[in-house]
């Protein structure tokens, strides 16, 4: 029952972002070109800057406290613990996409990394020839042929498609941390689990900044151009 809500929340937000932003179709002036790709430029550069106000104002300096006096080795296991989480909604989306090798793989480093990892703080499948992949429902989706559709920046979870945007409930909802009963070390391990990753992106983030004359633009571009390869698996047309 809880979960039911929660999703059914969830699907009621993401829909209402996505009739604001489809009501956001005029192209933006800062361009004399509109990116056909980007109709929603306006409604997207608005999202972008709140995103980037958040994200300087409370997650970037969390994140570089926590990279800077978090020891290394802590941090690696906080990784592994969440990575170990993700593969079984990555085990399950592989299986949807039709790629039962991969899926069983994913299965496989669970168990593994859930046992003799210590319940995923150390990642033992990769050095014995179980591979990591990252796969979501949005990918699912792209697999079996739906269009990605226009360029979409959501409220905190950043850059999107309007496919990915849409299946961005389902995510939530097979998020193993649901399982969680206790919802004070529910959120607490979300938060980790922002915070952790955010760190991850401390370097990326600082040459994109130092780069490009654009950022939206520049990530953008680097979004679009990833997503598809990896609804691809890396193969080119």
């Amino acid at each position: 029952m809880k979960n039911t809500r929660y999703f059914r929340w969830a699907g009621i937000l993401m829909l209402a972002l996505l009739m604001t932003a489809c009501a956001s179709t005029t192209p933006a002036t800062s361009s004399n070109t509109p990116d056909p790709r980007d109709p929603y430029e306006n409604y997207n550069r608005s999202m972008f800057r709140f995103n980037m106000a958040v994200d300087d104002n409370v997650i970037k300096p969390v994140a570089t406290g926590y990279e800077n006096y978090v020891p290394a080795m802590i941090r690696t296991a906080v990784g592994n613990f969440f990575g170990n989480i993700g593969d079984v909604w990555t085990a399950v989306n592989n299986y949807l996409q039709g790629k039962p090798k991969d899926g069983t793989t994913d299965v496989a480093r669970v168990v593994f990394n859930s046992t003799f990892g210590i319940v995923g703080l150390i990642d033992v499948a990769t050095p014995i020839g179980l591979p990591k992949h990252d796969e979501d429902f949005g990918q699912t989706l792209g697999v079996w042929g739906v269009h990605s559709g226009p360029y979409l920046i959501l409220p905190f979870f950043g850059s999107s498609t309007v496919r990915d945007g849409i299946a961005k409930p389902v995510d939530l909802y097979a998020d193993p941390l649901n399982q969680v009963d206790n919802v004070s070390a529910r959120n607490v391990a979300r938060v980790l689990r922002i915070i952790d990753d955010r760190a991850d992106l401390l370097g990326s983030s600082a040459l994109m900044e130092g780069a490009a004359l654009d950022p939206y633009q520049f990530i953008r571009d680097a979004y679009l151009q990833r997503r598809e390869s990896r609804v691809r698996d890396g193969a080119s047309d």
